[in-house]
Order: structure tokens, then C-alpha cells, then sequence
């Protein structure tokens, strides 16, 4: 059977990353690197649990997590994030996959579900959720922007069975938290593109992203929480833009070419 690396990248997650990482008893390899501004317990647990444990400086996401997956002994990676963990059923499923890979297989998605508002959310923007995860690191690049990369690889892509528990957030709080945070990040990516704020980005894309995880999407039969989740992700959409065009307003037009629009 051939051998997988683990890798996960993290920050501040003492309260989280040991349920993770015993989950994740089976793999071959855990290689985390740890943003170096943590400054809770979340080294002393890593080193406790993994084969490897590098502390770097925070680059932006896509940047952490190409370098994670580089420090891997095995050509297969999994990724795996300090608040997911790793079913016994999508456990034995990533196992029986890379033991049963043709050559033409480069990578696997993995489906995440995730537990929010005391109940798993099944519907809207946040389910299925479907991440490529699982791949021959000599055949993937990363991608995209932060704080959202993604990784493309060289060859076949299939799914498997089973879920990546995803316990992203405490509460209502921390995950309007999260939206701060990814929206400033979202919109300085923006703006060093030269990416401008048009009046639509304000008005429409937050009304369309709400209806589109409330009614298109089905959030609505998930409640309440559904009501909410929709609305707070229009309001991500919202803030991004709002914040690039502060940007604008501090700092002027970021110079270069106008990129395609996003």
C-alpha cells in the first residue's frame, strides 16, 4: 500500500488541533507547520503528535500550505485543517484510494460538512462542499488567491465516500470574526490587482450571494441557521467590496493594468 503525508498548517488552535490530530492516527506522516504569531499551546501539541514541525511566518494561505506540502516524505498529501477531523469511514475510503490508484489518478475530493449554530448544515453555500484534499504532490500546483487557494493537478480526479467533520466556528461571534478577517484579506488581494468597486459589487453580488445560498441552494430548509448563514455570507460579499473601495479611497487606485474582473 503506499504511504500518505498529512500535512495541516496552524495558528492558535490548542482547543481544536488534538481532537484533529487523533484522528488522523493512521497516516504515515504528520507534518505541520505552525504560523510563528501563535503564541498558545499549539507548537508543544504538534510536537507531541507529529512526525515533523516546522514554525514559519505567515505568508497568506496558499503560501503555508505549498510549503507544508513540500516538507512531505510521501508523494501522496492529504490536507487537513486543525478544526476538521477526519471520519472512520473517509479514513479507510483515502487508504483503500491511494493503495488501489491507477497511474492516470492524481488527486481525490473529499466532502466536508459542517456543524455550526448546535446542528450539521446540509444545504446553502456551505453543503456539499466538495475540496480536492488528496493528491500526488508531483503532479499539483496551488492556486488562486488568498485567503482562498485551491489546488489543480496533472491527471484524473474522483470523489470519495464519506466526510470531512468541519467545526469551524465556536459560534455567531467567531464566525463574524472569520468573515473580518477573510474580507480584509480578500479585499487587499483585490486591490493589489487594481481590481475597482463598481456601484453593482455594493448593490447586487451581496443580494445575489444571498439568494443564491438561501433559495437557489436550498439554506432555507435548514432552518433558522440557514437564514443565517446566508445572510452573514452576503454580508461577507458585501464587506469585501466595501473594504476595497475604502482602500481606494485611502490610498488611491493601486497601479497596473485593470485585471479581468472577479
Amino acid at each position: 500500500m503506499s504511504a500518505i503525508s498529512v500535512c495541516v498548517i496552524a495558528c492558535n488552535e490548542e482547543t481544536v488541533l488534538p481532537r484533529c490530530l487523533d484522528a488522523l492516527a493512521w497516516a504515515d506522516e504528520i507534518v505541520i507547520v505552525v504560523d510563528a504569531k501563535s503564541h498558545d499551546r499549539t507548537e508543544t501539541i504538534a510536537r507531541e503528535r507529529a512526525q515533523r514541525v516546522e514554525v514559519r511566518p505567515y505568508e497568506g494561505d496558499i503560501q503555508q500550505k505549498r510549503y507544508c506540502c513540500e516538507l512531505a516524505s510521501h508523494d501522496w498529501v492529504f490536507v487537513v485543517d486543525p478544526d476538521e477531523v477526519v471520519a472512520p469511514d473517509l479514513a479507510r475510503e483515502v487508504q483503500r484510494a491511494i493503495g488501489q490508484a491507477s497511474g492516470t489518478d492524481a488527486g481525490f475530493e473529499v466532502n466536508r460538512i459542517t456543524y455550526h449554530l448546535n446542528r450539521w448544515i446540509k444545504h446553502g453555500d456551505f453543503y456539499p462542499d466538495w475540496k480536492l484534499r488528496l493528491y500526488r504532490r508531483s503532479r499539483a500546483t496551488w492556486r488562486g488567491r488568498n485567503p482562498h487557494g485551491r489546488v489543480e493537478v496533472d491527471g484524473s480526479v474522483r470523489r470519495l465516500a464519506g466526510e470531512i467533520e468541519h467545526y469551524s466556528y465556536v459560534d455567531l461571534r467567531d464566525h463574524i470574526g472569520r468573515i473580518q478577517s477573510f474580507s480584509d484579506t480578500a479585499a487587499r488581494e483585490m486591490f493589489q490587482r487594481g481590481r475597482r468597486v463598481r456601484c453593482a459589487d455594493l448593490v447586487f453580488r451581496p443580494a445575489a450571494r444571498f439568494l443564491r445560498a438561501y433559495l437557489l441552494k436550498a439554506g432555507f430548509l435548514d432552518g433558522r441557521p440557514g437564514f443565517i448563514i446566508a445572510v452573514t455570507t452576503g454580508f461577507y460579499v458585501f464587506l469585501k467590496y466595501a473594504k476595497l473601495w475604502e482602500l481606494e479611497r485611502r490610498h488611491g487606485r493601486a497601479a497596473g493594468p485593470r485585471p479581468q474582473q472577479s
